[in-house]
């Protein structure tokens, strides 16, 4: 039986004649969709703002678009209606969301920020008459990814576990906050705006919600301080960082649905999932994550054993929560 999923990856086919998400041939250069939702780049007047490309390269928001069937188009706008109302409408709606309609949504925004970073790398092999040096494990990561965001044309079902992990927290930032952040080397995402943030994890299996599961529990229930956010933010993209292992999944494709199982992820070298936590390394982090507050590396990392903390009393262990979220 023929593969019913679309895998781009065998011939690097990344061009504007064909859709994205199935492989199928389009009919005119107009057949597209933006990377970033229309109304949210409205909404925040990003249109024009510029977004920087691993290459150094700045583009704009706007300019950031996807090659896309009418037929893909019309089921990502389903997507796209349900998670708009429930952003607009903020924090409590926004938890209430399907976490598969989450993933959809925000796996088409990262997916597509790699889709362009690809299309650029290839336009410069070309200009430079090099061949595209391109890493296998992201390679490996990028097609996961794609393969699990066409459960939006093929009926799929993740067995046991999810591969994603999505965590939607309140915060109590100003009405027109707008901030997101991604790295696609690790296929972690955030975005904070109006009166919630969110976190996820595309490719961990959940192992990073378990590798803060403490923080998760501590935080449950409190409306946080921006600055709590953004350290439970740096504290996600750090684990992610030290997250050592290559997630397998196994396809089993019936007429009825498409079957993805995550493979365990201990192997026989028996190395812990994580790679050992660095005070300096993570106070670097939250420092790039604390910016518009002014800490710096020094202050955070004074004294190494326990690292500056807004979520924690320093002294005693203390929750803080409430003295920030009332704020």
């Amino acid at each position: 039986m023929a593969s019913r999923l679309y895998n781009p990856f065998i011939t690097f086919k990344f061009d504007n004649q064909t859709c994205f998400l199935t492989g199928e041939t389009l009919r005119s250069p107009e057949e597209q969709i933006q990377v970033f939702p229309v109304w949210m780049m409205r909404a925040f007047d990003l249109e024009e703002k510029p977004f920087k490309m691993l290459d150094e390269n700045i583009v704009t928001y706007k300019s950031l678009k996807l090659p896309c069937s009418l037929r893909v188009a019309q089921l990502f706008e389903q997507v796209e209606d349900e998670v708009e109302k429930a952003m607009k409408a903020g924090y409590n709606e926004v938890k209430k969301l399907d976490g598969h309609t989450l993933f959809q949504w925000i796996g088409k925004i990262l997916y597509g920020v790699v889709f362009n970073e690809i299309q650029s790398g290839i336009r410069q092999a070309v200009l430079s008459g090099e061949e595209m040096n391109f890493s296998q494990a992201l390679v490996h990561k990028f097609r996961n990814l794609h393969f699990m965001l066409q459960s939006l044309v093929v009926p799929m079902e993740f067995e046991h576990v999810n591969p994603f992990n999505i965590q939607v927290f309140p915060v109590d930032s100003a009405p027109e906050t707008f901030l997101y952040r991604d790295e696609i080397n690790t296929l972690i995402f955030s975005l904070r705006m109006k009166d919630f943030a969110v976190i996820a994890t595309l490719q961990d299996n959940g192992t990073n919600a378990i590798y803060h599961e403490d923080i998760l529990k501590h935080v449950k229930g409190h409306i946080l301080h921006p600055i709590q956010f953004e350290e439970i933010c740096a504290r996600y993209f750090y684990s992610a960082y030290l997250f050592n292992r290559l997630p397998e999944y196994t396809y089993m494709e019936t007429p009825e649905k498409v079957y993805i199982e995550p493979m365990p992820l201990n192997d026989w070298t028996l190395k812990p999932i994580f790679d050992n936590w660095q005070a300096k390394t993570y106070g670097q982090v939250l420092e790039n994550f604390w910016k518009p507050w002014g800490y710096t590396l020094f202050e955070i990392i004074k004294n190494p054993e326990k690292p500056m903390t807004f979520l924690y009393d320093n002294e005693d262990g203390v929750p803080k929560i409430t003295d920030l979220a009332k704020a």
